[in-house]
């Protein structure tokens, strides 16, 4: 199946509608237990040498374990792996604290700053680095389509179970790649507060003629031309529970890949979704501060992908009831790894809300 037509079916599907999944025997389904662990700790083995910016293995690889799948990690690995010939991009200069803010969305650097994440884990702790560096790497958290936060987020979840140094060594990578592609968006000041719903009424959409075309990163450089996005990132109303905040902005965007979904944007429209669920996995790492800032950031990015990516489509969403242990069976073998991402991360958010 191409993941494509995995990815638009699923959601269409219904994917996120609420009260209509179908047996939820697979909340009992899922342990992490040992041996799981070594199966994802095999595969993170098997994906370290793959080049930064286009590997995604890692983070499915995660998400295989935390849907109950983890047999499915290691044939997933082995089909991803003859993917990629790229050879591991060599070292330049070593980033330390002079000379970081430097290296900032520099992809050339993505060694160097690989090791700076490593001896950052190893002196002050994955914790410490986590909270300190997602304050540092807030306002680039676009970075790479918000691969950068989202690689993070899986590492973060990962070592929360186990800590080994292959699990610190993929946190290293998943900051590091969020440095290396650091890409910050406009954000002129507005007093304006609006609730979610409201806030996503206001972004404005960048005219088809004005959008650029290539990857998610070359095409969020749509807005350095389109001032009226610029004070998005003070829209929302932010105030309250972070948990919750997370809540309600994952159903909207979910609603949105619905209501939007086309061949042209099945993935772009993905990454909004993913990225906020990658944030609740760092949440209970951060200071209030730090958590703030990242969900306005969080915002930003996900509100970013919808005026870049979204259309005038307003899709039905049919009431068709879903299996979502099919549903995950689906994504698992699909061995595509933003089928396997997406359905992790819509699955979890629906866990805590049913819509």
């Amino acid at each position: 199946m191409k993941r494509r037509d995995f990815i638009k079916g699923a959601t269409v599907a219904g994917l996120i509608i609420p009260n209509v999944f179908a047996g939820c025997s697979w909340e009992n389904a899922i342990q992490i237990d040992s041996a799981n662990g070594f199966l994802l700790d095999e595969g993170l083995k098997l994906m370290t040498d793959i080049a930064p910016l286009t590997n995604h293995g890692p983070m499915a690889a995660e998400a295989l374990v935390s849907m109950g799948t983890p047999d499915r990690v290691l044939p997933f690995v082995q089909s991803y792996r003859r993917r990629f010939s790229s050879a591991f991009p060599a070292k330049i200069e070593q980033i330390s604290y002079k000379n970081w803010a430097d290296a900032l969305n520099d992809g050339t650097r993505i060694t160097d700053w690989i090791e700076f994440f490593d001896r950052e884990i190893k002196e002050n702790g994955w914790e410490k680095t986590v909270e300190k560096w997602s304050n540092n790497l807030a306002p680039g958290l676009s970075a790479a389509a918000a691969h950068g936060l989202i690689r993070t987020g899986h590492a973060v979840r990962s070592l929360s179970r186990v800590e080994n140094e292959i699990r610190r060594n993929e946190l290293a990578h998943g900051l590091a790649y969020w440095a290396a592609y650091y890409q910050v968006l406009p954000e002129p000041k507005s007093d304006r507060k609006l609730k979610l719903r409201e806030a996503i009424l206001n972004v404005k959409m960048v005219p088809p003629e004005k959008r650029i075309r290539g990857s998610i990163m070359l095409q969020l450089k749509s807005l350095e031309d389109f001032p009226e996005f610029g004070e998005t990132i003070d829209l929302l109303d932010a105030s309250g529970e972070p948990e919750m905040i997370l809540s309600e902005m994952s159903q909207a965007f979910s609603e949105i890949y619905v209501k939007n979904v086309l061949p042209r944007n099945a993935i772009s429209l993905i990454h909004a979704v993913t990225g906020i669920a990658a944030i609740r996995s760092i949440v209970p790492y951060l200071s209030k501060s730090t958590t703030e800032k990242m969900l306005r950031y969080g915002w930003q990015a996900a509100a970013a992908i919808y005026s870049i990516s979204g259309n005038e489509a307003n899709n039905m969403i049919p009431d068709k009831k879903i299996d979502v242990g099919e549903l995950i069976e689906r994504a698992a073998t699909s061995n595509e790894e933003h089928a396997i991402k997406f359905t992790e991360a819509c699955v979890r958010e629906y866990k805590l809300n049913p819509k």
